[in-house]
């Protein structure tokens, strides 16, 4: 597979205190093909050295650093390198947080714990978005309407996303087991679950606790005469 010269790729700066963990997005970021990781600063200064300088197209962005606020930062941004875009990784999970970063303009939103799929997903719809843009300043300086719905579609590419599914999750399953749930008013355990969609126990009640954890359905104890409690999932 031939890649791109590094002049042709997407440059991009990570801000990120931690360094171990700035260390693992360069390497993440790197296997998708067409970037380069050309700096990671640490701090305030370092991050406003390091645009002033290498101008990157892209920055990944945290929120929490010892000596600033990274939406605060990401104003400086916004203001002095207007060329620079911007995707924020973080561990806030603060609606607030996210709806003042995606008014700021960023590219994306996404949350620590940082998944390669997701970022994956996250830079190709930038990249696509980067050369659909480059394709019309060439062409001509005037877009129409299907050209600008194109790019928009891009940006607002957060419900255009295909849901990441841990491993042992699979999508066909999974639309089995929410569809089968949906249609039992008295809700199931694990066992009918797993006999209904012809599955193993084990697994069914994997693909019910995944819901669960997602909030997407709620599980109950139900007491038997005899023997222990067994969980009930139902639909919300």
């Amino acid at each position: 597979m031939a890649y791109p010269k590094i002049e042709d790729q997407i440059s991009v700066l990570i801000i990120e205190d931690d360094v171990r963990i700035a260390e693992i997005n360069r390497r993440l970021v790197e296997k998708v093909p067409g970037y380069h990781v050309i700096g990671i600063a640490t701090d305030e200064q370092q991050a406003k050295e390091q645009l002033a300088i290498l101008r990157p197209h892209l920055v990944l962005l945290d929120i929490y650093f010892p000596d600033m606020n990274g939406l605060a930062f990401l104003q400086v941004i916004r203001q002095y390198f207007q060329e620079t875009d911007v995707i924020m990784i973080t561990a806030s999970r603060e609606i607030n947080s996210v709806k003042e970063a995606l008014r700021s303009g960023v590219f994306d939103f996404i949350v620590k714990p940082l998944v390669f799929e997701r970022l994956k997903n996250s830079l190709e719809n930038y990249q696509e978005f980067r050369s659909r843009l480059r394709k019309i300043q060439n062409e001509n300086q005037h877009v129409n309407q299907e050209e600008i719905d194109k790019l928009m579609e891009k940006i607002g590419q957060k419900e255009q996303l295909t849901p990441y599914l841990p491993k042992g999750i699979d999508k066909i399953t999974l639309h089995k087991v929410t569809e089968v749930l949906n249609q039992s008013e008295e809700g199931l355990n694990a066992e009918r679950l797993a006999k209904k969609i012809g599955i193993s126990r084990p697994t069914a009640r994997r693909y019910l606790e995944y819901l669960v954890a997602k909030e997407q359905i709620s599980a109950d104890l139900s007491y038997g005469d005899v023997g222990r409690p067994e969980r009930i999932y139902l639909k919300k």
